[in-house]
């Protein structure tokens, strides 16, 4: 399969919709007064999971092409401290880097100069494509965790 093929499949799961349902449509299902809301049963509200899916997203983003990149401490630095936002603009912002990251993989996976069997920038056998893989099954893993949440408060 060319490069050009490759690339173009990983877009498509990257943006969602081709085995699951983009995180965009679900996000639109959310009020905000509900994200912190922990069903009964689940360690986690709304807000933790996708919290947790926009570090983890920035952190493989910053992996393959940030200037420095600096290993954060898991699990400390990739779940919040808190069980919601502490206003509805802070909810907002985290949406709005959560798309502006991940415009920034599409970006970086267009670019022709990307190689994608390549190490990827901060890695020592990581290859990009190991890495943007893991981007798009990090993701797709924790929005099904949403989705349940989502059911589970009667949102969707």
């Amino acid at each position: 399969m060319q490069a050009a093929a490759i690339k173009a499949q990983l877009l498509k799961h990257l943006k969602g919709g081709e085995a699951f349902m983009p995180v965009e449509d679900l996000l639109e299902k959310i009020k905000y007064k509900r994200i912190g809301e922990r069903p009964v049963g689940l360690p986690y509200s709304f807000y933790e999971v996708f919290y947790h899916m926009f570090y983890a997203q920035r952190d493989l983003l910053d992996f393959c092409t940030a200037d420095s990149y600096k290993t954060p401490s898991w699990p400390k630095d990739y779940w919040p401290s808190e069980k919601t936002a502490e206003t509805k603009e802070d909810w907002q912002a985290l949406k709005q880097d959560f798309f502006k990251d991940r415009n920034a993989l599409i970006a970086f996976i267009e670019n022709p100069e990307t190689d994608l069997l390549g190490i990827a920038k901060h890695g020592e056998k990581q290859q990009i494509l190991r890495e943007l893989m893991l981007a798009i099954e990090h993701n797709a893993y924790h929005l099904g965790q949403l989705v349940i949440i989502a059911r589970l408060l009667g949102l969707h």
